[in-house]
């Protein structure tokens, strides 16, 4: 299979069931922005993390897959019901992350900067990116179907990147640097 085919060369791209968007759309800037998050978590796990954090990122980022396939095929009658679909369980599982991991955390008394070892900052920025793709299915929601799982999803991922950015540092010995609104 060849990887480029011409067809998007018009600002114009395919979703399932053969129905063409614009590369513009809110539909396919959620899309995008959901996979930005992935690549960013896949760049946070190729700079190194501890286990737990490199399971839990792994299973993350087969789900924003079937978030991607969430989005692109957002009917769950005809072609789209082969589909794998989210469900309130990938969301329970996402808290049980966080609950994991946050009692071995010094408790958090301030805002801190999106800062520390390298995986860390990847991480924040992978929260960052997860909080824009958040705000696109919003914005799809206004517009056209989306599962409502998607919109918790996000929600309670942009939560969990926040506490493996800490748990991160935290194994790496490197500070948290708190706010200073007036540094």
């Amino acid at each position: 299979m060849k990887i480029y085919t011409r067809k998007g060369d018009s600002g114009r791209t395919g979703i399932w069931g053969g129905k063409r968007l614009d590369k513009d759309s809110a539909r396919i800037e959620a899309i995008g922005s959901v996979d930005e998050c992935n690549a960013v978590i896949g760049l946070a796990i190729a700079q190194g993390v501890p286990e737990p954090v490199n399971e839990i990122l792994g299973v993350v980022q087969n789900r924003l897959f079937v978030v991607g396939s969430e989005l692109m095929a957002p009917d769950t009658d005809g072609p789209g019901a082969s589909l794998p679909r989210l469900s309130g369980e990938d969301v329970t599982d996402l808290e049980a992350a966080i609950d994991r991991l946050e009692p071995e955390l010094p408790e958090l008394r301030n805002f801190i900067l999106p800062s520390g070892s390298v995986p860390a900052a990847h991480l924040h920025v992978a929260r960052a990116v997860c909080r824009r793709a958040e705000r696109r299915v919003a914005t799809l929601r206004h517009k056209g179907p989306v599962n409502p799982d998607v919109a918790a999803y996000l929600n309670r991922l942009a939560d969990l990147l926040f506490v493996v950015a800490r748990y991160v540092n935290h194994r790496a010995g490197a500070p948290e640097v708190p706010w200073a609104p007036r540094g």
